[in-house]
């Protein structure tokens, strides 16, 4: 519990953290309920019961065994929501390979770091996605991929086996994209050289604290950080989830939120998973029409979403034509929620009981959550209270002191959802998690005598654009490459339907003349799609710190009383 006039809350709670590794939790969970649905998915047109969804996660394990992939390697997994993500992430969990989720937006440069900086040793890719193609991707950052065999470029991937090509559309596919690729259908062949036996001998080798999960999370500096997370850390997270939610294997959830980030693969499939529940997915992505149907169809309990999510669905055209009367609960995060769109969830999409949630990549993710039983007031204004057997306090930015109740500070977190580190970094490490296991949020609220958190602010640059985290300096430093482009500055403004949009203020260099649309060209053609600015200014000079550096702050005050005067 909270002391006395100091913004420190711990949630206790009369129930023990779990001490097994996820795929010994998932043995049980699969056993009891074998014959209810696992997952469906509406896009692929299939749907599987646990016994089922077992059964092919263990042949699937197998198999990458039998590839050669053992206990601490890591493997990327390039794609949209499918049943086989999910089945990656229960098979590799089983071996206790961790999985390096990869946004599906990445361009060449982005997906060229995540593989070189996680030391990838695999990479499961789809062929392509939008106007993405993957396969053209990889092979310009692999060219050894063109060539027969399985090892490209040693000097720039030395930690790269094998990149396997599948196709959820059609699993059975055996269409190769570049000579050196693997398929799904052979690693699913490889199977047949592991038994049962030998599977359960690799399960049986691993620890609770193992990694299991690295996950891309920007900085306010620098190139995109990498958090590391144990079995423990998200089996966690994801049982007192969904104790707090009253979450139950009657439920069935609608995740239209993508298994790369946190939100998804933690909250959505290890949630359903720990308790024996149903994930839905309406598509590969977030598509409000397939979210609203999939509610009725499948009689969805269970909603989740960033705020942007939400508002498309509740002011899509449509909405009034579908029963969504099965729904109960859900979690709005990722972003700001604006009381007033939380309110509009509750009558507009017949969700009484939805919830706010709050925390970050880095822990693992969630540290607060709304609860059925608050204060209405509490429910749309804050994000609740802290989950069980976690620590928050809020500190004085500057001296580290924890300040008293009421007062804003920077909100702190500590416990067994704390991430181990980033990888490779131990300087971001050392600098985001102190000496006492304290992770700095670079967030800024208020606690109430009764541990409920208001977030007020952030002291970080990241922009948070429709749940997506953005480092500006990765933008900054991709415009800087423009041979127009002398000095740039990235920041995010406010934005009532994304919550922010992003503005970069572009000086050429002298001589030089640019435009916002080649600029802007530029941005799309190298970085993803979700980064590109949407506001580009060209100027001719920039304000400054007493100390000579760009000053933001002063930046984003004179774009808003510009915008403001239209």
């Amino acid at each position: 519990m909270g002391n006395t006039g100091s913004s420190y809350y711990h949630c206790g709670g009369l129930e023990p953290l779990r001490g097994e590794t996820i795929p010994e939790h998932f043995a049980g969970v699969a056993k009891r309920f074998s014959t209810r649905e696992a997952i469906v998915s509406r896009h692929q047109k299939r749907r599987l019961s646990y016994g089922q969804l077992a059964a092919e996660a263990d042949r699937l394990a197998r198999g990458l065994l039998g590839m050669g992939y053992r206990r601490g390697d890591r493997i990327g997994v390039w794609a949209t929501n499918s049943i086989e993500w999910l089945l990656l992430q229960l098979a590799m969990a089983r071996i206790g390979v961790a999985l390096v989720a990869i946004n599906p937006g990445y361009k060449e440069q982005e997906i060229a770091y995540a593989l070189q900086h996680s030391e990838a040793h695999g990479v499961f890719v789809m062929p392509s996605f939008r106007s993405s193609d993957y396969v053209r991707m990889l092979g310009s950052i692999l060219p050894g991929l063109h060539k027969s065999g399985l090892v490209p470029e040693a000097d720039a991937f030395p930690h790269l086996r094998r990149v396997v090509l599948f196709n959820p559309c059609n699993p059975a596919s055996t269409r190769r994209g570049l000579p050196g690729m693997t398929v799904w259908s052979e690693v699913l062949a490889a199977a047949d050289k592991v038994s049962q036996e030998d599977l359960e001998a690799a399960t049986a080798t691993l620890d609770r604290d193992d990694t299991i999960a690295l996950l891309y999370t920007s900085g306010s500096m620098g190139s995109p950080k990498t958090a590391v997370l144990s079995h423990h850390n998200i089996l966690n997270n994801a049982w007192f989830t969904a104790r707090r939610m009253a979450f139950t294997e009657a439920d069935r959830l609608c995740a239209p939120v993508p298994f790369h980030h946190c939100f998804g693969m933690v909250l959505a499939n290890l949630v359903c998973m720990a308790v024996g529940a149903c994930v839905v997915l309406p598509e590969e992505y977030f598509d409000p029409l397939a979210t609203l149907e999939a509610i009725e169809a499948e009689a969805c309990t269970t909603l989740y979403g960033v705020p942007t999510m939400f508002l498309a669905q509740v002011e899509h055209p449509g909405r009034s034509c579908f029963d969504l009367s099965s729904l109960r609960t859900g979690i709005m995060g990722g972003a700001p929620c604006p009381p007033a769109l939380v309110r509009r969830v509750m009558d507009e999409l017949h969700c009484p009981g939805i919830l706010i949630g709050y925390g970050m990549t880095e822990a693992s993710p969630l540290t607060h959550l709304t609860a059925p039983e608050d204060p209405l007031a509490n429910r749309l204004e804050t994000v609740g209270r802290n989950l069980p057997h976690q620590e928050v306090k809020l500190i004085d930015p500057e001296s580290g002191a924890t300040v008293a109740t009421g007062e804003v500070g920077e909100v702190c977190f500590r416990g067994y959802h704390v991430a181990r580190g980033y990888y490779a970094d131990p300087a971001a490490t050392a600098e985001g998690i102190d000496a006492a296991g304290w992770l700095r949020s670079g967030d800024l609220g208020t606690m109430d005598a009764d541990g409920y958190v208001r977030i007020t602010g952030r002291r970080k640059e990241i922009i948070i654009r429709g749940g997506e985290n953005i480092c500006p300096w990765q933008i900054e430093q991709h415009l800087l490459t423009h041979p127009k482009v002398a000095e740039t500055a990235v920041f995010g403004i406010p934005d009532d339907f994304y919550g922010e949009q992003i503005m970069a203020w572009v000086r050429p260099e002298s001589g030089e003349t640019v435009d916002e649309e080649e600029l802007r060209s530029y941005c799309k053609a190298g970085l993803a799609h979700f980064k590109v600015p949407r506001h580009i200014w060209i100027v001719d000079e920039f304000p400054k710190t007493g100390s000579g550096k760009l000053h933001k702050p002063r930046m984003r005050e004179m774009t808003m009383d510009r915008l403001k005067k239209g």
